[in-house]
């Protein structure tokens, strides 16, 4: 199964996050989308902050260490962190996907 993951963080932070994850190999890619002004709702008020968003591409399989490692990294009391499962993508897009996710043999 594959995965894009989306999460929401403070825009000083975000190339830090994606830079972790894929050096650990729990994301093959990490898109940084900066420029998000977001509005939610928080502790009963309406809060608005500037953001950026995280596209993650990884594997269903790599999820759960990806999820803790965000939540681990992450500056909010309560990290948005949506993932999404896709059943089409292009073939060579896929396969090298597996090849970036899997643990290089250690020497």
């Amino acid at each position: 199964m594959s995965l894009v993951v989306l999460v929401t963080l403070p825009p000083e932070r975000a190339h830090d996050l994606a830079r972790t994850l894929v050096a650990e190999h729990l994301a093959g890619c990490v898109n940084v989308v900066p420029g998000l002004h977001s509005v939610y709702r928080w502790h009963g008020e309406v809060a608005e902050d500037p953001e950026s968003l995280l596209l993650i591409k990884t594997s269903g399989e790599k999820y759960p260490d990806l999820e803790a490692r965000i939540k681990a990294l992450h500056p909010y009391e309560v990290p948005e962190i949506i993932a999404l499962q896709y059943d089409r993508a292009l073939p060579e897009f896929q396969s090298w996907l597996r090849d970036a996710l899997s643990t290089p043999p250690r020497s």
